[in-house]
């Protein structure tokens, strides 16, 4: 009955569609790191992996919001260093964001240094099985952050699963699409990485309790995304006039 009242409720309907919207949002970080990460496999292999990779951020999200006492026990303070109070919803954003600036670095070592070995794409089966074991970390780290964020938006539990589930219906749609052009324009995946760096160091800063607006984050993220869509363009542009 709870949940038929939920289909009446204005302020649930406005609530869904805000969270959904937010979800997806905050979904693109997860999005960005899938893309890159896949790459470096075949292209069968690579949509697996995303496939993989999305499913278990599905997972995990669904899992935190059935445990939703322990997982608002996450931020009671553990401990203080220099006034700050830490969690373990901190140590996991510390150590989420931490992961994320190793391997972006990492990365773009690999990408300036163009090393052969790096260059072909990897279809083996080790490959693909370090690659799954990377984007369970991750999706760990973002699915506490984007589930946390779901607590303080919505009270309903089913409010909260709808929205978790169309957001990720529009990540399953998007994935393939954006990872083929990442792995098609190779520019495109350094600004990708440069992305990863800068969400790693909001992590972190959040972690520490020094809240860095995502609007900030996104909107950079943004501007840097136009001028490189204008730089593809141009590139095309050039092609044809040489073709």
């Amino acid at each position: 009955m709870h949940s038929l009242s939920l289909l009446a409720d204005p302020n649930a309907w406005a609530a869904l569609v805000t969270l959904t919207a937010l979800e997806i949002v905050l979904g693109i970080d997860n999005l960005v790191f899938i893309s890159v990460l896949t790459t470096r496999l075949a292209k069968d292999k690579a949509r697996r992996a995303r496939l993989v990779g999305l499913s278990l951020a599905f997972i995990f999200r669904v899992i935190m919001l059935a445990a939703l006492t322990w997982l608002i026990g996450l931020t009671t303070p553990l401990f203080g260093v220099f006034g700050i109070e830490i969690s373990w919803r901190d140590i996991i954003l510390i150590g989420g964001g931490m992961f994320l600036l190793a391997k972006a670095t990492h990365e773009i070592h690999g990408e300036v240094e163009a090393h052969d070995s790096q260059v072909e794409p990897s279809g083996g089966t080790r490959a693909f099985a370090w690659i799954v074991v990377q984007l369970v970390v991750i999706d760990l780290v973002f699915s506490l952050d984007s589930i946390l964020t779901a607590i303080g938006m919505a009270e309903d539990l089913e409010v909260m699963i709808a929205a978790v589930v169309i957001a990720m219906i529009v990540m399953y749609a998007a994935a393939n699409p954006v990872g083929a052009f990442i792995a098609a324009h190779p520019t495109t995946k350094m600004l990708a990485l440069a992305f990863l760096l800068l969400i790693g160091v909001a992590l972190v800063a959040d972690g520490f309790e020094f809240h860095i607006p995502r609007g900030y984050i996104y909107f950079a993220m943004a501007f840097a995304a136009a001028v490189e869509a204008f730089n593809v363009m141009a590139k095309r542009n050039r092609q044809r006039r040489r073709g």
